[in-house]
């Protein structure tokens, strides 16, 4: 099985995110324990500390499907935030939880809908609040 990437979240989402998850019950949310998981194994930094190629909560990420080359796009937003487009993805979906806390250069593996595995990598955070000197959204 492959190790999981390092993953560094600031302690502004880390927050929001715990509040957010405490007030969700387990059927609300069935991938509530992998996304506290994901919380609890984290690096939490100052917002100000983050570096610019990480993704935080509502960057928007460039990805490159490992087996078909294809590019896609996707902003990581909150359940109240996230739109039925497919430009947005929230955190409380199995990918959202996936992407928080990685950086450019990392690949992993999500669950395709109807079964299987997609590997992506992730190319370029596009835009990034902490990079634009929003700490505090």
């Amino acid at each position: 099985m492959n190790q999981r990437p390092e993953i560094i979240i600031s302690s502004l989402d880390a927050e929001r995110l715990d509040r957010m998850l405490v007030s969700l019950g387990d059927k609300q949310f069935p991938g509530k324990d992998a996304l506290l998981a994901e919380l609890d194994r984290a690096d939490i930094v100052a917002p100000e500390e983050i570096a610019s190629d990480i993704v935080t909560m509502n960057s928007t990420v460039n990805f490159k499907e490992s087996a078909s080359g294809k590019v896609f796009s996707l902003t990581l937003t909150y359940p109240h935030e996230s739109h039925s487009s497919d430009a947005t993805v929230s955190i409380l979906a199995p990918v959202g939880s996936a992407l928080l806390g990685l950086k450019e250069g990392d690949q992993i593996e999500w669950p395709k809908p109807g079964g299987g595995l997609l590997s992506v990598e992730i190319i370029e955070v596009i835009y990034q609040p902490e990079r634009e000197g929003i700490f505090y959204r």
